[in-house]
């Protein structure tokens, strides 16, 4: 079943998660990209941009080119980052016939739930991706660092915006066998004339190992290694990214 909220929820997307909640995590993406290419990079193609609140905080330092497969987020997105090229495609799938000087792969890496489909994802960053530059996935979980939570949330919309959304967030694995792990959201929905309504939504996630990504990626071609994710709301060790460097 598809997500709602990248459907007919997709305009609420903002008061679920707000972009000014991302500097940080911006910041250390933007850094660790610059870090892993040759040369400092000017140009990014983001796979699964989603609502744009990564790329608002990275487009000051990269000419920032966004795809998605959701329409819905896309035009939150635009919104959000005029300024940045917009494309309707699949991760899996989408080829532009150009290389940029990185590839950054946020959270939507996450719905890859397959292997074959997670296979896909990364080839599809390593053909995008210039000699001497380097791909980032940023995986909401890997096994060895996956714990059940629930989590609560929402913001209040601001100036035109009078909607405001909670949600309850809870995460599980109903089968540590397979490679994917289940997280349900119930939203509170309020419109700007004070009527509230309730939507369930249920997202299927992929979950693989630290080593299986990184087979992935050098099967890809890349030289890859695992970088943990610094971040002042994470325990230390909590979570980990993936780098991808393009050597050739």
């Amino acid at each position: 079943m598809p997500s709602k909220m990248y459907g007919e929820l997709a305009s609420w997307f903002h008061l679920v998660t707000a972009p000014a909640d991302y500097e940080e995590e911006a910041a250390f993406y933007s850094q660790a990209l610059t870090n892993a290419c040759s040369e400092p990079p000017k140009t990014v193609l983001e796979l699964g941009s989603g609502g744009g609140n990564n790329a608002s905080h990275m487009k000051s330092r990269f000419e920032m080119t966004l795809v998605d497969l959701s329409p819905g987020m896309l035009d939150l997105s635009r919104g959000l980052n005029p300024e940045c090229e917009h494309i309707e495609g699949d991760m899996r799938s989408v080829r532009l016939a150009r290389e940029f000087d990185a590839v950054f792969v946020h959270d939507a890496v996450s719905y890859m739930t397959a292997e074959a489909d997670l296979r896909a994802a990364i080839e599809t960053a390593y053909a995008h991706c210039r000699p001497g530059g380097a791909a980032i996935f940023a995986p909401d979980h890997i096994r060895e660092t996956f714990r059940p939570a629930t989590r609560k949330g929402g913001h209040d919309g601001s100036g035109d915006e009078k909607r405001s959304l909670r949600y309850l967030e809870w995460t599980y694995d109903p089968d540590p066998g397979d490679t994917t792990y289940t997280t349900d959201f119930a939203y509170l929905l309020r419109e700007a004339g004070g009527a509230v309504r309730v939507a369930q939504d249920r997202h299927i996630i992929g979950l693989f190992g630290r080593d299986d990504w990184l087979r992935l990626l050098r099967e890809a071609g890349f030289e890859a290694q695992a970088l943990p994710f610094e971040h002042s709301e994470l325990e230390p060790g909590a979570a980990e990214v993936f780098v991808g460097k393009k050597t050739g």
